[in-house]
Protein backbone atom coordinates (compact mmCIF):
# COMPACT_ATOMS: atom_id res chain seq x y z
CA UNK A 1 0.00 0.00 0.00
CA UNK A 2 1.12 3.60 -0.95
CA UNK A 3 1.57 5.84 2.09
CA UNK A 4 0.03 9.06 2.91
CA UNK A 5 2.55 11.90 2.25
CA UNK A 6 4.41 12.64 5.58
CA UNK A 7 3.20 15.87 5.73
CA UNK A 8 -0.24 14.61 6.36
CA UNK A 9 1.54 12.92 9.63
CA UNK A 10 1.84 16.55 11.00
CA UNK A 11 5.33 18.30 11.13
CA UNK A 12 6.30 17.08 14.58
CA UNK A 13 6.02 13.72 14.22
CA UNK A 14 9.67 13.02 12.28
CA UNK A 15 10.75 14.90 15.01
CA UNK A 16 9.49 12.91 17.99
CA UNK A 17 10.70 9.75 15.24
CA UNK A 18 14.47 10.75 15.74
CA UNK A 19 14.02 11.56 19.34
CA UNK A 20 12.86 8.76 20.94
CA UNK A 21 15.69 6.91 18.79
CA UNK A 22 18.08 8.82 20.46
CA UNK A 23 16.58 8.41 23.56
CA UNK A 24 16.37 4.78 23.33
CA UNK A 25 19.97 4.74 21.45
CA UNK A 26 21.47 6.46 25.01
CA UNK A 27 19.62 3.74 27.10
CA UNK A 28 20.75 0.97 25.17
CA UNK A 29 24.38 2.38 25.43
CA UNK A 30 24.38 3.29 28.75
CA UNK A 31 23.24 -0.68 29.85
CA UNK A 32 26.84 -1.47 28.14
CA UNK A 33 29.22 0.67 29.55
CA UNK A 34 27.48 0.23 33.22
CA UNK A 35 28.84 -3.62 32.64
CA UNK A 36 31.80 -2.15 31.51
CA UNK A 37 31.64 -2.98 27.83
CA UNK A 38 33.81 -1.81 24.67
CA UNK A 39 32.98 1.19 22.37
CA UNK A 40 31.38 -1.72 19.76
CA UNK A 41 29.10 -3.33 21.90
CA UNK A 42 27.48 0.30 23.01
CA UNK A 43 27.25 0.76 19.52
CA UNK A 44 25.51 -2.46 18.62
CA UNK A 45 23.26 -2.04 22.09
CA UNK A 46 22.17 1.84 21.07
CA UNK A 47 21.68 0.55 17.60
CA UNK A 48 19.39 -1.95 18.30
CA UNK A 49 17.99 -0.27 21.49
CA UNK A 50 16.91 2.32 18.98
CA UNK A 51 15.73 0.92 16.06
CA UNK A 52 14.54 -2.77 17.49
CA UNK A 53 10.79 -1.44 17.80
CA UNK A 54 10.32 0.67 14.72
CA UNK A 55 11.97 -2.18 12.84
CA UNK A 56 9.07 -4.69 14.24
CA UNK A 57 6.67 -2.26 13.52
CA UNK A 58 7.39 -1.79 9.56
CA UNK A 59 7.81 -5.79 9.36
CA UNK A 60 4.48 -5.98 10.69
CA UNK A 61 2.36 -3.32 8.60
CA UNK A 62 4.45 -4.14 5.41
CA UNK A 63 6.76 -1.08 5.42
CA UNK A 64 10.05 -0.70 4.45
CA UNK A 65 12.54 -1.31 7.95
CA UNK A 66 12.78 2.47 7.91
CA UNK A 67 16.37 3.23 9.11
CA UNK A 68 18.02 1.07 6.57
CA UNK A 69 16.68 4.03 3.99
CA UNK A 70 17.44 6.72 6.14
CA UNK A 71 20.44 8.76 6.32
CA UNK A 72 20.16 9.67 9.66
CA UNK A 73 18.75 7.38 12.27
CA UNK A 74 21.76 5.34 12.70
CA UNK A 75 24.04 7.98 12.88
CA UNK A 76 21.92 9.41 15.43
CA UNK A 77 21.96 5.80 17.07
CA UNK A 78 25.95 5.42 16.46
CA UNK A 79 26.44 9.05 17.88
CA UNK A 80 24.66 8.27 21.12
CA UNK A 81 27.09 5.25 21.91
CA UNK A 82 29.47 7.94 20.99
CA UNK A 83 28.42 10.20 23.10
CA UNK A 84 27.68 8.38 26.36
CA UNK A 85 31.31 6.91 25.74
CA UNK A 86 33.28 9.94 26.17
CA UNK A 87 31.12 11.40 29.01
CA UNK A 88 31.71 11.07 32.69
CA UNK A 89 28.92 7.72 34.07
CA UNK A 90 27.64 10.26 36.93
CA UNK A 91 26.19 12.70 34.38
CA UNK A 92 23.71 9.60 34.04
CA UNK A 93 22.72 8.60 37.08
CA UNK A 94 20.03 8.91 39.35
CA UNK A 95 16.82 10.16 37.47
CA UNK A 96 17.78 12.04 34.25
CA UNK A 97 17.25 9.21 32.17
CA UNK A 98 14.36 8.02 33.26
CA UNK A 99 12.68 11.61 32.38
CA UNK A 100 14.27 11.45 28.76
CA UNK A 101 13.04 7.96 28.56
CA UNK A 102 9.45 9.08 29.17
CA UNK A 103 9.49 11.80 26.80
CA UNK A 104 11.41 9.38 23.92
CA UNK A 105 8.64 6.57 25.20
CA UNK A 106 5.62 9.43 24.88
CA UNK A 107 6.88 10.35 21.41
CA UNK A 108 7.62 6.76 19.73
CA UNK A 109 4.42 5.49 20.34
CA UNK A 110 2.83 8.59 18.96
CA UNK A 111 4.70 7.72 15.87
CA UNK A 112 4.43 4.48 15.65
CA UNK A 113 0.94 4.95 16.18
CA UNK A 114 0.92 7.51 13.00
CA UNK A 115 3.04 5.73 10.62
CA UNK A 116 0.68 2.68 11.04
CA UNK A 117 -2.31 4.92 10.41
CA UNK A 118 -0.35 6.05 7.71
CA UNK A 119 -0.19 2.54 5.90
CA UNK A 120 -3.49 1.99 6.26
CA UNK A 121 -3.78 -0.25 9.26
CA UNK A 122 -6.62 -0.06 10.71
CA UNK A 123 -7.02 1.62 14.41
CA UNK A 124 -6.60 -1.20 16.88
CA UNK A 125 -3.96 -2.73 15.52
CA UNK A 126 -2.47 0.74 14.45
CA UNK A 127 -2.35 1.59 18.39
CA UNK A 128 -0.51 -1.40 19.16
CA UNK A 129 1.68 -1.09 16.46
CA UNK A 130 2.46 2.23 18.46
CA UNK A 131 3.26 0.00 21.74
CA UNK A 132 5.36 -2.12 19.66
CA UNK A 133 7.40 0.69 18.68
CA UNK A 134 7.78 2.30 21.90
CA UNK A 135 8.77 -1.09 23.60
CA UNK A 136 10.15 -3.66 21.82
CA UNK A 137 13.73 -1.73 21.51
CA UNK A 138 14.00 -2.00 25.23
CA UNK A 139 12.83 -5.58 25.55
CA UNK A 140 15.76 -6.09 23.30
CA UNK A 141 17.92 -4.17 25.48
CA UNK A 142 16.84 -5.99 28.83
CA UNK A 143 17.24 -9.28 26.80
CA UNK A 144 20.82 -8.18 25.80
CA UNK A 145 21.52 -7.36 29.22
CA UNK A 146 20.69 -10.12 31.18
CA UNK A 147 17.68 -7.79 32.90
CA UNK A 148 14.09 -8.55 33.59
CA UNK A 149 11.98 -6.88 31.06
CA UNK A 150 10.39 -4.49 31.24
CA UNK A 151 7.25 -6.28 30.32
CA UNK A 152 7.79 -8.39 33.71
CA UNK A 153 7.84 -5.27 35.98
CA UNK A 154 4.42 -3.54 37.56
CA UNK A 155 5.35 -0.05 37.18
CA UNK A 156 3.57 2.08 34.49
CA UNK A 157 5.95 1.82 31.09
CA UNK A 158 3.95 0.16 28.75
CA UNK A 159 0.32 1.63 29.66
CA UNK A 160 1.78 5.11 28.95
CA UNK A 161 3.03 3.48 25.46
CA UNK A 162 -0.73 2.33 24.90
CA UNK A 163 -1.89 5.60 26.19
CA UNK A 164 -0.33 8.04 23.98
CA UNK A 165 -1.24 5.49 20.97
CA UNK A 166 -4.46 4.89 21.68
CA UNK A 167 -5.57 8.67 22.28
CA UNK A 168 -3.63 9.54 19.26
CA UNK A 169 -5.12 6.90 17.14
CA UNK A 170 -8.30 7.87 18.49
CA UNK A 171 -8.60 11.80 18.15
CA UNK A 172 -7.28 11.38 14.66
CA UNK A 173 -10.28 8.78 13.64
CA UNK A 174 -12.44 11.28 15.55
CA UNK A 175 -11.40 13.70 12.61
CA UNK A 176 -8.73 16.55 14.68
CA UNK A 177 -5.63 17.42 12.84
CA UNK A 178 -2.66 14.88 13.22
CA UNK A 179 -0.11 17.58 14.59
CA UNK A 180 -2.82 18.42 17.58
CA UNK A 181 -3.69 15.09 17.67
CA UNK A 182 -0.01 14.06 18.09
CA UNK A 183 0.96 16.83 20.59
CA UNK A 184 -1.94 16.01 22.85
CA UNK A 185 -1.50 12.32 22.92
CA UNK A 186 2.49 12.46 23.79
CA UNK A 187 1.90 14.87 26.32
CA UNK A 188 -1.19 12.36 28.04
CA UNK A 189 1.65 9.18 27.56
CA UNK A 190 4.55 11.48 29.38
CA UNK A 191 2.17 12.94 32.09
CA UNK A 192 0.88 9.46 33.18
CA UNK A 193 4.71 8.06 32.74
CA UNK A 194 5.79 10.79 34.73
CA UNK A 195 3.17 10.15 37.44
CA UNK A 196 4.67 6.49 37.83
CA UNK A 197 8.04 7.94 38.24
CA UNK A 198 7.50 10.81 40.58
CA UNK A 199 4.58 8.37 42.93
CA UNK A 200 6.18 4.92 41.64
CA UNK A 201 2.42 4.11 40.24
CA UNK A 202 1.97 0.73 39.48
CA UNK A 203 -1.04 -1.49 38.04
CA UNK A 204 -1.54 -4.07 40.69
CA UNK A 205 -0.47 -7.65 39.96
CA UNK A 206 -2.63 -11.12 39.97
CA UNK A 207 -2.93 -12.78 43.43
CA UNK A 208 -4.45 -15.99 41.82
CA UNK A 209 -8.01 -17.03 42.50
CA UNK A 210 -9.41 -17.61 45.83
Amino acid sequence: MTPLPISQLGPLLPYLDLFGIAVFATSGALAAVQRGQTLVTAAFFALVTGVGGGSVRDLLIGAPVFWTHDPWVAAVCLGAAAIIWVTPQGWWRGEALDWLDALGLAAYAVFGAAKALDYGIPPVPAALMGVVTACVGGIIRDVLAGEPSILMRPELYVTAAALAAGLHVGLVTAGLDPFVAASIAAAAGFALRAAAIRWKLRLPAYRGLR
